[in-house]
């Protein structure tokens, strides 16, 4: 039995071109949409990675019928009928999809659903509590059990769902898509106040519209649906990957390179660029696409806090900081979406970078998580020399600010858990090679595996980041 390693050489400049991908955080979703309708949906720009396929493997699962041109991004699904709403226990841990099989499916069976705990990047036990709140509102009975000697949701609407106010305490991204897509079967009409309102949620609900749903978002995250009994023919362009984009810019940026990333978006990105401007990067908006480079030595002095869309994205802060650690001057991160996200940075200090954790909010405003002890600040000073290290990857994010940190640092990391980096970019290694990268895959035995995970000394309880729900 063979496993793959990355080897980075860094101290390459990144420069060229790219085409973004379409998003993972959108595709997925808009396919367990399609699962309320029994007319055939057509997705183009679908992004070729982990959780499309898995989440492609737990549609036909319960009876879609898909067809999937990898080499021309292009997607067709149908589920005319449901052959069982029981998603078994090998997706349990597999991504964060199966949970929203429940708002899918309380519309279009009356049967018992059964879908397994929510799983997806090792970032600890990620409650639901606001997922279910929500579907029991709607009329679902949802309870927790104990099967196989893992845990499963079991959901049923025997008398079907009915249409209700659902007021979020946080805009949870993850429960108000469950709750749109279970709204969508309930009888009368839904308001979803709180709402989160992230690019991807929107082209959600866009896709929905076209679906033939009737769904509305006003200025102040309240979200309107109503009934829904006929479904329409659909096609729909998956939006561009942002976490994507910016990954890629802010690895040609630290390196002090040039990419010309084609189809990125310059209004899904407002708060990254404004934040990228002051360290004195450059970037240019152009027609078909955005090119980013560096122009000269970085500042540091950011105050950066992540939050909820319209904010700075929580996923963008882990490669951020890695290009702060070759800024100039001291800059601070107050992480507000999730309890505490910054075990990844224990790996980047072994490797040379100088970064502090508070339990205090180190913001402008203090946070919902300012009294329960969590390490959620950081100071980042540069700038640093990284140096190179073997590294095991505990999740999606935390991976490719390893692999920024790799291309820096003059001599060879290897870098492990490489699946958690599929999960999430499409051709990663081909990419970053394509721009001038000493990157590449290499494959290696069980026992040497096992030795260089080992040597990454990874601690598990390092990288344990409860989620919000």
């Amino acid at each position: 039995m063979h496993l793959e390693l990355l080897k980075v050489k860094g101290g390459k400049k990144l420069s060229g071109k790219i085409v973004a991908s379409g998003a993972k955080n959108a595709m997925t979703k808009l396919l367990v949409a399609s699962l309320l309708s029994d007319k055939k949906c057509t997705f183009y720009n679908v992004p070729n990675i982990g959780d499309v396929e898995i989440t492609v493997d737990l549609c036909k699962e319960i009876g879609a019928e898909i067809s999937w041109d990898k080499k021309e991004k292009i997607l067709q699904i149908l589920t005319k009928d449901l052959k069982t709403s029981y998603i078994p226990q090998r997706f349990s841990g597999s991504n964060r999809i199966p949970i929203l099989m429940i708002g899918a499916l309380l519309g279009r069976t009356t049967e018992d659903i059964i879908v397994p705990t929510v799983g997806g990047d090792q970032l600890g036990k990620r409650p639901v509590d606001f997922h279910i709140s929500a579907l029991q509102k709607l009329g679902a009975t949802i309870e927790y059990r104990e099967m196989k000697k893992e845990g499963a949701y079991l959901a049923h609407a025997h008398n079907g769902l009915s249409g209700s106010l659902i007021t979020f305490p946080f805009p949870s991204v993850g429960a108000t898509e469950n709750a749109i897509l279970a709204a969508v079967r309930a009888k009368g009409t839904t308001i979803i106040k709180n709402a989160s309102i992230e690019p991807e949620i929107i082209d959600l609900i866009l896709f929905l519209q076209k679906m033939g749903v009737r769904i509305t978002i006003d200025s102040t995250r309240i979200i309107s649906i109503k009934e829904t009994k006929q479904f329409l023919q659909v096609e729909h362009t998956v939006l561009p990957d942002r976490n994507e984009i910016i990954s890629y810019a802010l690895a040609a940026i630290s390196t002090q390179g040039r990419v010309f990333i084609e189809g990125a978006e310059h209004q899904l990105l407002l708060s990254f660029l404004d934040k990228l401007r002051e360290t004195g990067a450059g970037f240019s908006i152009q027609k078909t696409g955005i090119e980013f480079f560096y122009q000269g030595p970085l500042r540091g002095g950011l105050h950066i806090e992540t939050d909820v869309h319209p904010g700075f994205m929580t996923d963008w802060q882990q490669p951020f900081v890695v290009l702060l650690t070759q800024a100039q001057g001291s800059s601070v991160i107050h992480e507000t979406v999730y309890e505490n996200r910054f075990g990844y940075t224990h790996t980047l200090k072994e490797m040379g970078a100088d970064i502090e954790l508070f339990h205090q909010c180190l913001g402008n405003k203090e946070c919902r998580f300012s009294l329960l002890n969590h390490k959620h600040s950081i100071i980042v000073r540069g700038p640093t020399e990284l140096q190179a290290k073997n590294i095991s990857i505990p999740d999606l994010r935390a991976g490719f600010a390893y692999v920024m940190a790799a291309l820096l640092a003059p001599d060879v990391s290897t870098i492990s858990n490489v699946p958690f980096l599929d999960r999430g970019y499409e051709n990663l290694t081909h990419q970053l090679a394509s721009l001038g990268a000493d990157i590449k895959k290499v494959a290696v035995s069980a026992k040497k595996y096992e030795q260089h995970s080992l040597a990454a000394d990874s601690k598990k309880e390092l990288h344990l980041h409860p989620r919000v729900s």
